[in-house]
Protein backbone atom coordinates (compact mmCIF):
# COMPACT_ATOMS: atom_id res chain seq x y z
CA UNK A 1 0.00 0.00 0.00
CA UNK A 2 1.16 3.41 -1.17
CA UNK A 3 1.22 6.30 1.77
CA UNK A 4 -0.63 8.98 0.80
CA UNK A 5 0.99 12.56 1.23
CA UNK A 6 -0.97 15.72 0.89
CA UNK A 7 1.87 17.78 -2.01
CA UNK A 8 2.85 21.22 -0.68
CA UNK A 9 0.99 23.97 -2.68
CA UNK A 10 2.93 26.49 -0.99
CA UNK A 11 6.16 27.09 1.78
CA UNK A 12 8.16 30.12 3.51
CA UNK A 13 8.47 31.43 6.70
CA UNK A 14 6.65 33.74 9.52
CA UNK A 15 6.89 35.83 11.87
CA UNK A 16 7.51 33.53 15.15
CA UNK A 17 7.58 36.69 17.36
CA UNK A 18 3.51 36.93 16.59
CA UNK A 19 3.27 33.13 18.52
CA UNK A 20 5.97 33.95 21.14
CA UNK A 21 3.82 32.53 23.75
CA UNK A 22 2.40 29.52 21.86
CA UNK A 23 6.03 28.55 20.96
CA UNK A 24 7.06 28.80 24.43
CA UNK A 25 4.76 26.57 25.82
CA UNK A 26 4.27 24.50 22.79
CA UNK A 27 6.56 22.06 24.40
CA UNK A 28 4.18 21.19 27.50
CA UNK A 29 1.52 21.03 25.31
CA UNK A 30 0.80 17.52 24.45
CA UNK A 31 -2.86 17.77 23.10
CA UNK A 32 -2.48 16.96 19.90
CA UNK A 33 -6.47 17.44 18.81
CA UNK A 34 -10.03 18.66 20.08
CA UNK A 35 -11.25 15.85 20.86
CA UNK A 36 -9.97 12.56 23.24
CA UNK A 37 -12.36 9.98 21.59
CA UNK A 38 -10.19 7.15 23.42
CA UNK A 39 -7.58 6.29 25.50
CA UNK A 40 -5.66 3.38 27.31
CA UNK A 41 -2.37 2.53 28.35
CA UNK A 42 -1.72 1.68 24.96
CA UNK A 43 -3.08 4.52 22.50
CA UNK A 44 -4.84 7.67 22.62
CA UNK A 45 -7.29 8.11 19.66
CA UNK A 46 -7.71 12.08 18.71
CA UNK A 47 -10.18 13.85 16.58
CA UNK A 48 -9.13 17.29 14.77
CA UNK A 49 -12.26 19.56 14.21
CA UNK A 50 -11.27 23.07 12.37
CA UNK A 51 -13.99 25.20 10.92
CA UNK A 52 -12.99 27.06 8.10
CA UNK A 53 -10.68 29.83 9.73
CA UNK A 54 -10.03 28.19 12.90
CA UNK A 55 -6.72 27.24 14.37
CA UNK A 56 -5.68 25.03 16.74
CA UNK A 57 -2.72 26.01 19.37
CA UNK A 58 1.12 25.08 18.81
CA UNK A 59 1.73 21.80 20.36
CA UNK A 60 4.39 18.58 20.57
CA UNK A 61 3.88 15.37 19.28
CA UNK A 62 6.35 13.23 21.51
CA UNK A 63 5.22 10.03 20.36
CA UNK A 64 4.54 7.99 17.88
CA UNK A 65 1.03 8.48 15.91
CA UNK A 66 -0.69 8.25 12.32
CA UNK A 67 -3.05 10.16 11.57
CA UNK A 68 -6.44 10.03 8.64
CA UNK A 69 -8.01 12.76 7.04
CA UNK A 70 -11.95 12.04 7.47
CA UNK A 71 -12.78 15.71 5.90
CA UNK A 72 -10.39 17.08 4.08
CA UNK A 73 -9.76 21.19 3.05
CA UNK A 74 -6.16 23.16 2.70
CA UNK A 75 -4.19 23.05 5.75
CA UNK A 76 -1.77 25.91 6.89
CA UNK A 77 0.95 23.98 9.79
CA UNK A 78 3.55 26.70 11.08
CA UNK A 79 6.79 24.73 12.39
CA UNK A 80 9.21 26.13 15.31
CA UNK A 81 11.91 27.11 13.43
CA UNK A 82 9.67 29.85 11.63
CA UNK A 83 9.11 27.84 8.80
CA UNK A 84 5.54 26.61 7.18
CA UNK A 85 4.11 24.58 4.41
CA UNK A 86 0.24 24.63 2.90
CA UNK A 87 -1.16 21.45 1.62
CA UNK A 88 -4.60 20.27 0.53
CA UNK A 89 -6.21 17.27 2.71
CA UNK A 90 -7.84 15.02 0.87
CA UNK A 91 -10.31 11.94 2.75
CA UNK A 92 -8.52 9.21 3.24
CA UNK A 93 -4.98 10.53 3.61
CA UNK A 94 -3.28 8.64 6.22
CA UNK A 95 0.31 9.22 7.46
CA UNK A 96 2.66 7.80 10.04
CA UNK A 97 5.12 9.57 12.09
CA UNK A 98 7.67 8.53 14.39
CA UNK A 99 8.46 10.83 17.62
CA UNK A 100 10.05 11.05 21.20
CA UNK A 101 10.56 13.60 23.99
CA UNK A 102 14.08 14.28 22.20
CA UNK A 103 12.69 13.93 18.74
CA UNK A 104 9.11 15.90 19.38
CA UNK A 105 7.59 17.79 16.49
CA UNK A 106 6.14 21.47 17.53
CA UNK A 107 3.38 22.62 15.06
CA UNK A 108 0.50 24.16 14.58
CA UNK A 109 -2.83 24.10 12.20
CA UNK A 110 -5.01 26.32 10.31
CA UNK A 111 -8.01 26.04 8.39
CA UNK A 112 -7.75 28.00 5.25
CA UNK A 113 -10.14 26.39 3.72
CA UNK A 114 -13.90 26.73 2.70
CA UNK A 115 -14.91 23.09 4.09
CA UNK A 116 -14.34 21.81 7.27
CA UNK A 117 -11.20 19.98 8.09
CA UNK A 118 -11.40 16.86 10.18
CA UNK A 119 -8.57 14.34 11.03
CA UNK A 120 -8.33 10.90 13.48
CA UNK A 121 -5.15 11.30 14.96
CA UNK A 122 -3.60 8.07 17.10
CA UNK A 123 -0.92 8.55 19.43
CA UNK A 124 0.82 4.74 20.68
CA UNK A 125 1.89 5.41 23.88
CA UNK A 126 3.46 1.89 24.19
Amino acid sequence: MVEARPEIVEEGVFERAEYAHELEAAPGNLEVGTTVWFENDRIRVWEILLLPGERGAFHSHVTNYFWTVVEGSRGLQRFADGTFVVRDYLVGETKYLEHTPETALIHDLENIGDTTLRFVTVELLS
